[in-house]
């Protein structure tokens, strides 16, 4: 199957003019690039969402902070161009930063979903995260105007300040989530993994064995949810993880309430030099 690799806005969207003339649908699967099959599933979902599937590739600057890891993040195009043809996706969109910033970079107008669901967790240890996040999916929804947009699980927090944007923006965009793709040993699958050693890598599956305890925890009837979080921290570090954080929440991340029956568990830790996150959605049986 072809797939046609665009660079620039005005390309982008003489190509979509076409599927639209056909009224076919349009799937939107946004990504880093470096992809890999955690990738690849989302583009199997998009398939059975939408008629015409777009990946967009773009390393945002604007959503990694001073320290992180934009320079060294793993940049493989023309690898993700051929993987993405082989899963049938049809156009592949891979704008520089002046594509997507065309008034200049940093830009003057940013979007920023305020309140609880940005200032805990991720949004806490990395401030400003989510403004470069809900910015450039907003102006990824302008410029492609997908029917449907699809996005990793694995990313929890992510999903949500996404889902609450187009919510509250009023977007006309079907934002859809696909479970979390998994090494066997249970590892979330991510472009960060190469960063690990080989110890650090087979030390790794840890992070979702702490998040799979906390949820044998809860289904055991425990609701002591900070003290079973510390439980595992304290694991965790012992077997030299840096925890950020591990908590359980509500699964739109509010406050985890005892009563509840559906709950999600979340991680960042570093292991070594890389950052890893993780979570784990549970949902009792009554």
């Amino acid at each position: 199957m072809t797939i046609r690799t665009v660079h620039h806005v005005t390309e982008l969207q003489a190509e979509l003019a076409e599927w639209r003339a056909r009224r076919e649908s349009i799937a939107l699967v946004p990504t880093m690039g470096n992809l890999h099959a955690g990738h690849l599933s989302l583009v199997q979902r998009a398939h059975q969402l939408g008629e015409c599937v777009v990946v967009s590739v773009f390393v945002n600057p604007l959503q990694f902070g001073p320290g992180e890891d934009f320079e060294r993040y793993p940049r493989t195009l023309e690898a993700d161009a051929a993987l993405l043809r082989q899963a049938g996706a049809h156009v592949l969109f891979a704008p520089a930063v002046a594509d997507m910033y065309p008034g200049g970079y940093p830009p003057l107008t940013t979007v920023r979903v305020g309140g609880s669901l940005t200032d805990i967790l991720d949004g806490h240890f990395r401030p400003g995260h989510f403004d470069g996040v809900a910015t450039v999916v907003n102006i990824l929804f302008n410029l492609v105007r997908p029917d449907v947009a699809v996005f990793g699980e694995k990313d929890w927090q992510q999903l949500q300040v996404i889902r609450r944007m187009v919510a509250d923006l009023g977007m006309a965009v079907r934002v859809v989530g696909v479970p979390t793709a998994r090494d066997a040993d249970g590892l979330a699958l991510s472009s960060r993994n190469q960063y690990l050693g080989a110890a650090e890598r087979a030390l790794a599956p840890r992070l979702y064995a702490a998040l799979q305890a906390v949820a044998a925890g809860i289904e055991a009837g425990r609701r002591d949810f900070e003290v079973l979080c510390l439980e595992q921290k304290r694991a965790l570090e012992a077997e030299g993880f840096r925890p950020q954080y591990l908590e359980v929440r509500s699964q739109d991340l509010s406050p985890a309430r005892a009563e509840a029956t559906a709950f999600v568990a979340l991680v960042a830790a570093y292991l070594g030099g890389t950052r890893l996150i993780d979570n784990l959605s549970l949902r009792l049986v009554s």
